[in-house]
């Protein structure tokens, strides 16, 4: 077993938590990165033992189009302030991995810049893709080249060359030879060529032992990421979008379909979140904020590694718009929560389920077994060595009682509420709270937990509190109750709003169903797909229509389905789907 088998995860976005200017103007180095050291006790004390943060390097504006991948960005310091910084993690026994953008570098990128300069003669002229000098771009550099996501700010790097992949593993070398850094998250892995990662994988093998490689993929078989050539892990937005979602909707057979969908992939300990730095905060996805409970208990008990995004411990929210990731990736000054752990409901359960996480070993490499399903109930149990932990939770406004099968013991204990209940014919018969979830646990076997309140006291209270927050700015929920609140009109409507950005790391998603549903079948009539073409052979529509037609052959394919293939307009990542289905 490694490290990350058993790692809790704080994410970080350093560019925005420090306040940092969003363009770089490459003056001298301000030391940032600094003021985020007390973050440390703060990630410790909320029960992360691993750090994700960047991206970290030289770059113009958000980070991910870098210009130096062997110095700290200027906006956040020096080398020696991210040095002292990852020993300082590691001094409380917290891992920490950068963000590695690997898939395309920044036009002020020395090898970019060098082609600026000589042009058919440059020696860098096949480190990036498809590079045609009688074509051009916006930048009016008087040749053209393949981007990433359409944007011509992000040159994308040519893979298969081997110097390109010789430079990148050496990248990886400096990184741990300078800073110490335990692993790498892979920006856009759903696009990297596999040659190339296998080729990260053998130097993961080299520098560190139990170097964790995790990619960045929205969709497909991860299994095809994930494995003993590739990576170790990949971002599993399957389930980040089943766990917003199947609150919202009432729908748990929705979180226990996807469950189940994963686990056929194998065990493949992945990277599970409820938001990151692409995508809305959970506190602003759900419609009943009092499902913040359940949803993190979820996070906290299903197969794979949990992850808290910088803030949302806090409740804050943040609301994805057209032009601009901003409001997802906002500046905070720990000093205003100094209290949270105590004070904040929200805060106060992240801290507990984390101490409940490092003590239960089931919970990272226990067997999973569904228990009771029902469209507001769900139950499950994690076993491992002999001890069944039983995870139970409720998205109804009322209380719900359940009798589950349990494990060989004479009684059990709810890690949160200190609830006590006795196995009786082999089952424990428990209720569990309205909105809220339940950790049992042995009696006797895990250590004694301080009780934390999940349910909310007074729903029609907090409803009018809610409805009277209009703004989508940051805000701390300090000192109330989690509370619940009806889904409006207004929220449906802003749900299927497009969420395209200019300046995004990642394909979002949950973005917008095709403008209409007749737009979309007239797509399906007018797009004649020939099978026997290779995926890369194919245009966008042609691989949108070959990934349906696959998810056809499995079952019935839903509106939702067919959302998700259309908002990927993305030809190497709908490759990469296509392929995963062979």
């Amino acid at each position: 077993m490694s490290w990350y088998n058993e790692a809790i995860f704080y994410h970080i976005y350093p560019l925005g938590l420090t306040g940092a200017p969003k363009h770089n103007d490459y003056s001298a180095p301000v030391s940032r990165l600094n003021t985020l050291l007390p973050w440390i006790d703060h990630i410790r004390e909320i029960g992360c033992t691993a750090l994700y943060i960047g991206p970290l390097f030289e770059s113009v504006g958000h980070g991910y189009e870098t210009t130096d991948y062997k110095k700290l960005d200027s906006r956040l310091g020096t080398n020696e302030d991210l040095k002292n910084f990852v020993a300082a993690c590691h001094e409380k026994e917290i891992k920490v991995i950068f963000d590695g953008v690997f898939n395309h570098t920044g036009r002020d990128f020395f090898a970019f810049k060098d082609i600026q300069q000589n042009r058919e003669h440059s020696r860098y002229l096949n480190w990036y893709c498809n590079v045609n000098f009688g074509g051009n771009t916006e930048y009016n550099d008087g040749f053209s080249y393949e981007n990433w996501g359409g944007y011509n700010l992000l040159v994308k790097l040519n893979q298969r060359n081997p110097e390109v992949q010789n430079y990148i593993c050496d990248v990886i070398r400096f990184w741990v030879s300078e800073f110490d850094v335990d692993g790498i998250r892979l920006d856009a892995a759903d696009v990297l060529d596999f040659d190339f990662m296998r080729a990260l994988r053998r130097t993961a093998a080299e520098v560190k032992e139990d170097f964790w490689l995790m990619g960045e993929v929205i969709h497909g078989d991860y299994s095809r990421w994930v494995n003993g050539e590739t990576l170790h892990s990949v971002t599993n937005y399957a389930l980040h979008k089943a766990l917003y979602s199947g609150h919202n909707d009432h729908n748990y057979f929705e979180i226990a379909h996807t469950v189940k969908y994963l686990q056929n992939m194998g065990n493949l300990d992945l990277y599970n979140f409820v938001d990151n730095h692409d995508v809305e905060r959970i506190y602003t996805k759900l419609s009943n904020k009092a499902h913040f409970a359940p949803v993190h208990v979820l996070l906290y008990t299903l197969p794979g590694v949990p992850s808290i995004y910088y803030g949302s411990e806090f409740g804050i929210e943040g609301k994805k718009e057209k032009f601009s990731d901003d409001s997802l990736r906002p500046a905070l000054d720990i000093k205003d929560y100094a209290d949270a752990v105590q004070k904040n409901p929200c805060t106060a359960l992240i801290a507990a389920l984390g101490k409940i996480r490092q003590h239960t070993p089931a919970l990272s490499y226990g067997s999973y077994a569904e228990l009771q399903l029902t469209n507001r109930q769900f139950a499950f149990a994690r076993d491992l060595d002999g001890i069944r932990v039983i995870v139970t939770v409720n998205n109804d406004d009322n209380a719900a009682d359940m009798s589950l099968p349990a494990g060989n013991c004479a009684e059990y204990i709810g890690t949160l509420t200190g609830r006590k209940v006795p196995v009786q014919d082999g089952r424990i018969n428990v209720t569990v709270a309205a909105n809220s979830g339940e950790i049992w646990v042995p009696a006797g076997e895990m250590p004694e937990y301080i009780p934390v309140k999940t349910e909310t006291a007074d729903i029609k209270k907090a409803q009018e509190e809610t409805e009277e927050t209009t703004s989508t700015q940051t805000e701390s929920p300090a000192q109330k109750t989690i509370t619940a609140t009806e889904e409006t009109a207004a929220a449906k409507a802003e749900d299927i709003q497009p969420e395209k950005t200019a300046d995004t790391s990642a394909i979002s998603a949950e973005n917008s169903f095709p403008e209409n549903t007749e737009a979309a079948a007239e797509k399906e009539k007018t797009v004649i797909v020939d099978m026997n073409k290779s995926p890369e052979d194919m245009t966008v529509d042609e691989l949108q229509q070959a990934i349906l037609a696959k998810m056809a052959g499995n079952g019935p394919v839903t509106d939702q389905m067919k959302k998700t293939v259309y908002d990927n307009i993305w030809h190497d990542s709908l490759v990469n789907w296509l392929k995963s289905f062979h």
